[in-house]
């Protein structure tokens, strides 16, 4: 570890920063995480994780136990910060910085000169800029001249839920800093504890960087739910379409789905075409084609439920992706929602939760079930996520109406 970091603090104890933050400590840094939810600080302190991820609890209280990690509701001293709050976008698509500006200024009283500044979250250009500028004017003391007395540079996170611990470590990652020497700290800090290999550039750079990461897989997931429409509109089995068509040596189609979730690609393209409409064209209509798709499948589910003659509909699945417990952005809940203020009597299955969310325990005639009881008591069975708990569970649909909006099920039509 370099000797000049011995301290980090870790603001925003969420899906990235508490991760990272019981990472850090098992490297061996003294680590001081940060959030303003106390129930998040109360979990963290007494050792556990305040969501479901692979081996995050056995490290939360490794780092716990062993004094490295500790909680607090506001900053503390250290020598380097890492921000790792929400970015949300508004109603309008613009992104809301609002957590990261609040996060700056929390940070700005309690740092010293020679302080490292790590801007994580997922941002629009010149955010790292924003960052700085925050900075200088709370803290005017650390400015000398155009020159700041603290380094600040921007390092996306890029890991998946469900391999948050293993990527955190192996994942190579990109550091951009307000200048060459700020990405150069930032890049010792990195080094001490990520076996992946670190690339320098500038902060603007880095940022575009992450952007355009996952409106590249926006765009491609848009044109396999592309394909899923024409391939339904005709009859056909998309998944059997695109399994055939990927048998040509430089065509790899990804599998259609119920729409986008999660709060990386249904979120980041529009930090991109906000600011650059004129520009953004294909990113645009990539994320009209996946925010349109949950609309399809619930036309399906309505056309199979007006055949059968049922208002009963068992939807298995409500997380953004399967195996993982993680509901932002989740398409199955615009589903289940969607069908819910339609009349529909929907039981839904999700193995990897014990209660609703609000947007759905708000609604009457949505109810949490079993796998068994959603069967017994539906008539039509829609598969929203494709988790393995369902892949076994395919003898126990037949003969029953089902819609599979994920093709777990494939050998099987698109609508049964």
């Amino acid at each position: 570890m370099p000797n000049e970091f011995k301290t980090v603090c870790v603001v925003g104890l969420g899906y990235i920063g508490l991760p990272t933050a019981a990472t850090l400590a098992s490297a061996g840094f003294a680590v001081k995480g940060t959030d303003i939810s106390e129930h998040i600080v109360e979990e963290l302190n007494e050792g556990r994780a305040h969501f479901s991820e692979p081996d995050l609890d056995m490290l939360v209280r490794g780092a716990v136990s062993s004094e490295r990690l500790k909680a607090y509701t506001e900053p503390q001293p250290a020598d380097a910060f890492i921000i790792t709050v929400p970015t949300p976008i508004r109603d309008d698509k613009s992104p809301d910085m609002s957590f990261v500006e609040a996060a700056a200024r929390s940070v700005a009283p309690v740092l010293e000169a020679g302080n490292l500044i790590i801007l994580e979250s997922t941002s629009p250009l010149g955010a790292t800029d924003g960052v700085a500028a925050i900075v200088r004017e709370a803290r005017p003391d650390l400015v000398e001249g155009e020159t700041l007395k603290v380094a600040i540079a921007y390092c996306p996170e890029r890991i998946l839920p469900g391999q948050m611990v293993r990527e955190l470590v192996q994942n190579d990652r990109i550091v951009g800093g307000l200048t060459p020497a700020d990405a150069e700290r930032a890049r010792d800090l990195y080094e001490s504890f990520v076996r992946g290999e670190i690339h320098m550039t500038d902060a603007k750079t880095a940022e575009l960087v992450k952007l355009i990461e996952n409106a590249y897989r926006d765009v491609n997931i848009a044109f396999a739910n592309e394909v899923a429409n024409v391939g339904e509109a005709h009859g056909l089995n998309p998944w059997e379409a695109i399994e055939l068509a990927n048998r040509h040596p430089r065509v790899n189609i990804l599998n259609p789905g119920p729409g986008v979730g999660g709060h990386c690609i249904a979120v980041d393209p529009w930090f991109l075409i906000s600011d650059n409409n004129d520009l953004t064209g294909l990113m645009a209509e990539a994320r009209r084609v996946n925010d349109g798709r949950p609309k399809s499948v619930i036309e399906k589910i309505r056309a199979a439920a007006k055949k059968a003659g049922t208002k009963k509909i068992a939807c298995l699945g409500l997380a953004f992706k399967p195996n993982v417990d993680d509901l932002r952005e989740s398409p199955a809940i615009d589903i289940a929602v969607g069908l819910a203020q339609e009349g529909f009597e929907i039981y839904a299955v999700e193995p990897h939760v014990n209660a609703l969310p609000e947007r759905l325990w708000r609604h009457d005639n949505i109810r949490l079930a079993g796998f068994d009881e959603a069967l017994a008591k539906s008539d039509i069975v829609a598969l929203l996520v494709g988790h393995k708990a369902f892949l076994k569970r395919k003898g126990d649909v037949e003969g029953r109406t089902v819609i599979d909006a994920v093709g777990l099920w494939r050998e099987s039509p698109h609508v049964a």
